[in-house]
């Protein structure tokens, strides 16, 4: 399942090589949500690592994102694990300068909305 969310960079962690072969970073997106913030880790792997190098803590983004869960079993209790697999993360709002070199880092798409105000409704309710 892939999805987007845009919020503000509020936690960026190294880079930590958890086995020979497979890599990670964690980072925290502050999401606004009413009155309530939320605070959501997703987590970068293997060549995608290097996305975050051009970010800030701070930064408005908007990332592109895989929603996994998988069951985990020991000593007969079950418990599930979700992982939030970011694979973009672009700049939100005002263009912001890209690094060259960074396949992964993207120029801003123009925001708008899901239903304009010069776009025709037909929807039947």
């Amino acid at each position: 399942m892939s999805f987007d969310v845009q919020g503000r960079l509020h936690e960026i962690f190294d880079e930590t090589q958890v086995s020979e072969k497979f890599r990670k970073r964690e980072f925290v997106l502050e999401i606004p949500d009413g009155s309530y913030t939320q605070y959501a880790k997703f987590q970068l792997t293997q060549d995608k690592c290097g996305i975050l190098d051009n970010y800030k803590k701070g930064d408005e983004v908007k990332v592109a994102f895989n929603l996994s869960g998988k069951p985990f079993t020991k000593n007969g209790t079950t418990m599930y694990f979700t992982n939030l697999q970011a694979w973009r993360v672009e700049h939100a709002g005002a263009a912001q300068p890209q690094a060259a070199g960074n396949p992964y880092a993207q120029q801003p798409v123009k925001s708008s909305s899901f239903i304009s105000d010069d776009m025709d409704n037909d929807l039947p309710f």
